[in-house]
């Protein structure tokens, strides 16, 4: 009879235990109130579509024949090729 109790507190006290370690979903206790997610609101430009982008130089991950990177300038490519530019939000961030 003594090693049934014994089981039983030992028993009990694991449950409790595990309950105590369990993370709840919400720390008070009431229901959580789910909030809409908040669009960013869209940077402001002064380009307007159709318009001529200004000229800016990027980096590039080629290297030169003097063993420096590259840089393009926008201006470089004007009558001679089509250019897109496109922005990825969040690219290689992981998120």
């Amino acid at each position: 009879m003594m090693k049934i109790a014994f089981n039983i507190v030992i028993l009990l006290a694991a449950a409790t235990a595990i309950v105590a370690q369990t993370p709840s979903a919400t720390p008070t206790g009431t229901p959580a109130a789910t909030a809409p997610a908040a669009q960013p609101a869209a940077p402001h430009t002064s380009l307007k579509v159709a318009q001529a982008a200004p000229d800016f130089t990027l980096p590039s991950t080629a290297v030169g024949a003097d063993g420096k990177g590259l840089r393009f300038k926008l201006s470089d490519f004007k009558g001679k090729k089509n250019v897109v530019l496109a922005f990825y939000v969040l690219a290689f961030t992981g998120g």
